[in-house]
């Protein structure tokens, strides 16, 4: 046998074992990407992969072999990635709004592989998740300009879903019109309540009319249908090529730094991790006794911790008159001993305590 013939046998061998650990491979990327379908987490896990190829490439000792084999390692990502998106295909996203409304875009961007299921309003898109229509609802938390969205607060506190994933939304609105319109034609403008908040320095500065509608998109829409050159809409670009409307003058909004987070809500919660990562955060909603000190006390021993509050919020609780419920995010992993220490003290401070979401931003 030539030395040649001998290198082909070793390769053919070789082939015949890595076949057999392929397929053991790709049996365990269906149970990740069923994992991720029932978390609401998105197929792409960037950190997640580089680690794993940082780890991986150190068992190559030979740096030219090395090379070829993080390529080997990239491709073998994008395989599992292929795979993944071939059996979530069917999952289904409900999300608030209409085609082209900025939660279409935030969950086109969570789930670009997933069915997008349109719902009239933040209420009943989660109840599609909550009933088992889809297996995962995207819904407005916070605007940088306007605030928290009450609504979708008030379903984080008495609803039974998880937050496993949040993406930060950088918000442009731009002033839409039919073919022939100009700033000169417009006399009103319509768009969500929070857009015309946003936009109020420009609309009043142009002496326009402001009416609410019920989202950015739809009131694309409404322009569109009535064919007038005296009403505009305001909304993203994106929503000006889905209805055929015209960019009038872009980037109206007054604040620059217009951000609007996300999360995706979905009906098991994403598990803890026992692992430190600066990167990680999770959102807690609790009510406190009716007694003095007891808010001071509940966020003493958050602090005490370690752990560092970026968001407190506090909502009106609709059953009880001068009763709040609180919302609080933070920064670290809840998985760890601090956090289970501290989830225990909690529950003997607050009359009702909920971890509603842990997610990690590094993705």
């Amino acid at each position: 046998m030539s030395e040649l013939e001998k290198a082909r046998k070793i390769i053919n061998e070789i082939d015949k074992e890595m076949s057999s650990l392929f397929e053991k491979r790709m049996e365990a990327v269906r149970i990740v990407a069923d994992y991720k379908k029932q978390r609401g987490l998105s197929i792409l896990n960037a950190s997640r992969e580089k680690e794993v190829i940082n780890k991986n490439a150190e068992y190559i000792k030979d740096s030219e072999i090395k090379e070829y084999y993080i390529k080997l390692l990239e491709y073998q990502m994008s395989l599992s990635r292929s795979y993944q998106s071939r059996l979530n295909n069917g999952m289904k996203v409900a999300y608030s709004g209409v085609e082209g409304a900025f939660a279409y875009i935030a969950s086109k961007k969570m789930f670009p592989d997933a069915i997008l299921v349109p719902y009239p309003s933040f209420e009943e898109a989660y109840k599609s998740v909550e009933d088992g229509e889809c297996d995962s609802c995207v819904l407005p938390i916070e605007n940088s300009f306007a605030g928290d969205v009450g609504t979708v607060m008030d379903l984080i506190f008495s609803g039974s879903l998880y937050i496993n994933q949040v993406i930060d939304l950088p918000i442009e609105h731009n002033l839409l019109g039919n073919e022939g319109a100009t700033l000169e034609t417009i006399k009103q403008v319509i768009s969500h309540p929070q857009a015309l908040s946003q936009c109020s320095g420009y609309i009043s500065k142009r002496g326009y009319e402001a009416k609410p509608y019920t989202n950015t998109a739809m009131s694309a829409k409404l322009v569109k249908e009535s064919g007038s050159l005296e009403i505009g809409a305001i909304a993203s670009d994106e929503t000006a090529n889905i209805f055929g409307l015209k960019i009038i003058e872009s980037k109206i909004n007054e604040s620059r730094n217009n951000t609007t987070r996300f999360g995706a809500f979905s009906r098991v919660q994403k598990e803890l991790s026992s692992k430190k990562n600066m990167n990680d955060h999770f959102i807690l909603v609790f009510t406190v006794k009716n007694e003095a000190g007891a808010l001071a006390k509940t966020l003493d021993i958050i602090g005490a911790h370690s752990f560092n509050m970026r968001n407190l919020r506090s909502r009106p609780m609709k059953e009880l008159l001068w009763s709040y419920y609180f919302y609080v995010e933070a920064d670290g992993s809840i998985g760890t001993q601090d956090g289970k220490d501290m989830l225990r003290e909690l529950s003997a401070t607050c009359d009702k305590l909920k971890l509603v979401g842990i997610y990690n931003t590094e993705n």
